[in-house]
């Protein structure tokens, strides 16, 4: 079984994959066909946004697409078909689909695919998906009237996308242009009076609802200025935008997961930070000679490579903390194994790739791990897999010039460190003041399983490294 059905010998459909861990939805960020462009298999075919990552999804079959469900931008539930391709062009067995047809009738949508059979189904290479987080809400639609959906239609088909059969019930009709319209002026458009055919919310309804004291309001002294020529909706957009007070953003993607892992962290661990100010001279120094190192050409090397390190030897001598709470069964489940998450800022938001089995790799190892999850993650590349069951975290605050601050925990994770900005202060140094490189490292971590004893112990591990980095040699 895959994740397309054939529903003729000619048209077979592709369906929205759980790309990792039971996800039920994503959004499609961008196509990279449009009808009656030639296919392969394993070809990209649109890039999706889940709640974790950015995720390319290909076709597995070859043909000319036919139809694309879903224009860019909708949040599709898991399961959907999203595109339909035409298996064997420029055959007489079977008659194409009539556009029209596909957007008035929701049955091709509805029953593209029978119920599938019991058990893991196959979803993109290296995620699995549980049985039971196949099990999605059913989804109440309503057909769209013939006049409006052809109008709909004629209107999507001049932007290279198709209609989508389906609309939910609280979804006002209005085409694509006129939704990005009203978008930037900021409209909601469930509270605007349709005037179209068919109870289509055209341009000039969202217009209208821009300003209706104008529209409403009475005769007054002051002249009334009418506009000598009409506005395009671009221009009308620009302006309103510059000239709004509010920009409201819908909550989705990563950052609703960012959303809802931070206050559900926040809310269900008692969090507990402590500080330390340490002098990291002899650590900028071991990092000038490491770039000069052959064993280490071709990588990044930095004081976070150094900091990384210093953390899992911190790990090793303090193995305590690197747990977990498991609140359904009262248990502290110690990991025996290191995944070191890094934080890391994206266009899309913060997202935490780590490192698996941070614990067994060399420097240079290490060196090479850290530059490929930074790369990957300014690409927008990190697949949900790279983010999933890290133990714990470093967060460098220090890049944006901050000099520590108290960093939420990334949930099912015990701690958290952050890593303030070097700078040359003036500090006590062999019993006269002199300038030395300084930093603040700040750890927060879950007190039901780290208390502060085991706390301060890791922090101040951590910190007696990078004042002295020779005992990365020793302790390690």
């Amino acid at each position: 079984m895959t994740t397309m059905t054939e529903t003729s010998a000619r048209f077979r459909e592709f369906k929205m994959p759980d790309v990792g861990e039971g996800l039920t939805e994503a959004e499609i960020l961008k196509w990279f066909v449009q009808p009656g462009d030639t296919v392969t298999d394993g070809q990209v075919v649109c890039e999706v946004e889940t709640a974790k990552a950015a995720v390319e999804l290909p076709i597995p079959f070859d043909g000319v697409v036919h139809e694309l469900r879903f224009p860019e931008g909708t949040t599709v539930d898991v399961g959907e078909v999203i595109i339909a391709v035409d298996v064997a062009p420029g055959s007489g067995d079977a008659p194409a689909v009539p556009e029209a047809a596909s957007t008035a009738a929701p049955e091709p949508v509805a029953k593209a695919e029978p119920e599938a059979p019991k058990g893991r189904q196959p979803v993109l290479v290296g995620y699995g998906v549980a049985e039971a987080s196949t099990k999605r809400r059913a989804r109440k639609g309503v057909e769209v009237p013939g006049p409006a959906a052809a109008a709909i239609q004629a209107e999507i088909n001049g932007h290279g996308a198709v209609a989508v059969a389906v609309v939910p019930e609280t979804r006002p009709l209005a085409k694509p242009p006129v939704r990005k319209l009203a978008k930037d002026l900021g409209i909601d458009l469930a509270t605007v009076t349709p005037t179209g055919e068919g109870g289509i919310i055209t341009r000039e309804d969202v217009h209208a609802a821009v300003a209706p004291a104008a529209v409403e309001a009475p005769a007054a002294p002051a002249p009334v200025v009418a506009p000598a020529a009409p506005v395009t909706a671009a221009a009308s957009a620009v302006e309103s935008v510059q000239g709004a007070r509010e920009t409201r953003i819908p909550v989705k993607g990563v950052r609703k997961a960012i959303a809802q892992a931070m206050v559900g962290s926040a809310f269900t661990a008692p969090h507990v930070t402590e500080f330390v100010t340490v002098d990291v001279t002899r650590t900028m120094k071991l990092v000038a000679e490491l770039k000069e190192d052959k064993d280490l050409a071709g990588v990044r090397v930095n004081p976070l490579l150094i900091i990384a390190k210093a953390l899992l030897v911190a790990i090793k001598r303090n193995p305590d903390v690197n747990a977990a709470w498991d609140e359904a069964n009262q248990e502290i489940v110690q990991k025996h194994y290191v995944n070191l998450g890094i934080a890391a800022a994206t266009p899309r938001g913060l997202i935490v790739p780590n490192i698996k089995d941070a614990h067994d790799k060399t420097l240079p190892q290490l060196a090479a791990a850290l530059g490929e999850l930074v790369s990957t993650a300014r690409e927008g590349k990190t697949s949900p897999a790279a983010m999933a069951g890290g133990t714990v975290t470093i967060t460098n605050v220090g890049v944006f010039g901050v000099d520590t601050g108290t960093p939420i925990l990334n949930p099912g994770e015990s701690a958290i460190l952050a890593v303030g900005s070097i700078k040359l202060q003036p500090w006590v140094h062999k019993g006269k003041v002199k300038p030395r490189q300084v930093t603040t490292l700040a750890l927060s971590f879950d007190h039901r399983l780290v208390d502060g004893e085991l706390g301060s112990k890791v922090l101040a591990d951590v910190a007696a490294i990078l004042e002295q980095p020779k005992r990365l040699i020793t302790w390690a």
